[in-house]
């Protein structure tokens, strides 16, 4: 059976931890293959990233609860892949 493969989150964050260790610990989860955090908006308080988690069979609710345990929440699942291969979005006229 093939789990997800690919998530895509909007979080929005405080400033501590950093970037860097949300990525390290949230790396660390098991199936997780490579994460990418990308600094989207900044403000006084909190940071909002969109986190790219790929791997084979990413357990959603383990990420989820990772996040929130370094004092993040996430706000909006903006891509899932899932399946034995991960298929690409297309670029069409309309979008």
């Amino acid at each position: 059976m093939s789990g997800i493969r690919r998530l895509v989150l909007d979080v929005l964050k405080p400033h501590e931890p950093s970037n860097t260790y949300f990525a390290l610990r949230l790396s660390e989860i098991e199936g997780v293959e490579g994460v990418n955090v990308t600094l989207q908006e900044i403000d006084q308080e909190t940071e909002s990233v969109k986190i790219t988690l790929v791997g084979e069979d990413l357990d959603y609710e383990e990420i989820r609860d990772t996040i929130e345990t370094l004092g993040g929440v996430v706000h909006s699942i903006d891509e899932v892949v899932a399946g034995k291969r991960i298929v690409e979005s297309v670029k069409t006229e309309q979008s």
